[in-house]
């Protein structure tokens, strides 16, 4: 919290007033990871309250604790460098960068691939290794982005994640270039997700994604407040991603005007109260045009990114409008067909609702398979995975029919 204050407000006094309590809690984290630097013992929340995870065990969750705990360790030991260089100690800034670099290589030889793979393959592992940078800037880090979009694609665009991942999954997404993937789980309506508990009438964050269960009956499992932010830190990801309002120095002495328009949105505002004035935000997207408007506080800069990557602009304080060509028409969609590949097929909800339904009904126990959202083999087309079932030849022809009644 003291960073993130810093980051927001400029205060090195929060900094060297917190610093010392930070620098001990990494340092009773280190003398419990031991030489290895691997934080794998005693209990650990974790993710806690991962959809996936059974009902009485909310730490159950699909990434193990242990694998975020090292990732917090990393980040707390990092924080810790950082600060110590802002307050100007400098033989602690080297210590503890030291500590983080050895951190993030046992991370890597314990939890991740050479190509990227997470040794928890669950969406939560790869939001943590991305957002914090415990993988290689190249090519590992673009594959742990691919098989997170994929994890996502395969679960049906639904949450899977908990208080840990939840907070970092569609900045995971957006950074390695799936920010339509982030769009499609941010507006999916189907339990859990963001806007299931909207289509119940929720005026609030729940602390469960279902604490009221679509019969209108409260959940039994327990810890089903109906007012608890945690699930709520999307929101952070909507002003700085989809509205396009960021820090880029502590205080907001700098701004970043950078949206991100997707999903089908056709317009965001964001608004802030900075130490130097009120910061604003908005755009709306038109007959492909889109109009961004931007209110910068006196004795601050901002500089602009234009959605299509153009050249970044810098501003003074005062009132901007810019409108560029945004967007084309979308390319018209080649008709369903069982010779797709899977993740094509499941990249249409119509249709992948259809063959989910269809392989369970034919294959009853691909059902957890499915439910644990672990994507389906890349490359694969339906008939080749038809192949290997039983009763395979009639999977395809119901599949082939049901598929020709969809318009999606």
């Amino acid at each position: 919290m003291p960073w993130v204050l810093y980051e927001r407000y400029g205060d090195t006094g929060i900094l060297a007033t917190q610093y010392d309590s930070m620098r001990g809690w990494v340092d009773h984290v280190a003398s419990l990871a031991g030489e290895d630097r691997l934080w794998d013992s005693g209990f650990q929340f974790g993710d806690w309250l991962d959809p996936t995870a059974p009902a009485g065990r909310p730490d159950a969750a699909a990434t193990p604790g242990e694998l975020v705990a090292t990732a917090y360790f990393f980040r707390s030991a990092d924080i810790v460098a950082r600060t110590a260089e802002v307050v100007g100690r400098t033989e602690d800034a080297e210590r503890y960068r030291a500590l983080a670099d050895e951190i993030r290589a046992a991370f890597r030889e314990e939890y991740v691939t050479g190509a990227g793979r997470m040794m928890s393959d669950a969406p939560t592992a790869y939001a943590l290794a991305l957002c914090f940078g415990l993988l290689d800037a190249g090519a590992q880090r673009g594959r742990a982005g691919d098989r997170l979009a994929q994890l996502v694609r395969g679960n049906g665009y639904k949450i899977a994640t908990g208080f840990v991942g939840t907070p970092l999954i569609c900045d995971a997404l957006t950074r390695t270039g799936h920010a339509d993937t982030a769009y499609r789980l941010l507006l999916q309506r189907e339990c859990p997700s963001w806007l299931y508990p909207v289509t119940m009438g929720a005026t609030t964050i729940w602390e469960r994604w279902d604490s009221l269960l679509p019969d209108g009956t409260v959940n039994p499992s327990g810890m089903t407040s109906f007012n608890h932010y945690a699930l709520g830190a999307v929101a952070d990801w909507l002003h700085r991603t989809v509205a396009g309002l960021a820090p880029t120095e502590p205080g907001y002495r700098r701004l970043r005007v950078a949206p991100r328009p997707g999903g089908g949105l056709t317009h965001a505002e964001a608004r802030l109260r900075t130490p130097y004035g009120t910061a604003e935000v908005s755009w709306t997207l038109s007959d492909g045009e889109l109009t961004v408007r931007a209110l910068v506080p006196p004795n601050t800069t901002a500089e602009v990114v234009p959605p299509d990557g153009g050249d970044v602009v810098e501003v003074g304080s005062g009132r901007h409008t810019w409108t560029v060509p945004f967007g084309a028409e979308p390319a018209e969609r080649a008709p369903l067909s069982v010779d797709m590949t899977v993740d094509e097929l499941l990249d249409r909800e119509d249709a992948a609702r259809v063959f989910k339904e269809l392989l369970i009904s034919y294959v009853p126990e691909a059902a957890e398979y499915i439910g644990s959202g672990s994507g389906a083999p890349t490359g694969m087309t339906v008939r080749v995975i038809a192949g290997m079932l039983p009763n395979g030849e009639e999977f395809l022809a119901a599949l082939e029919e049901r598929l020709t009644t969809l318009t999606t």
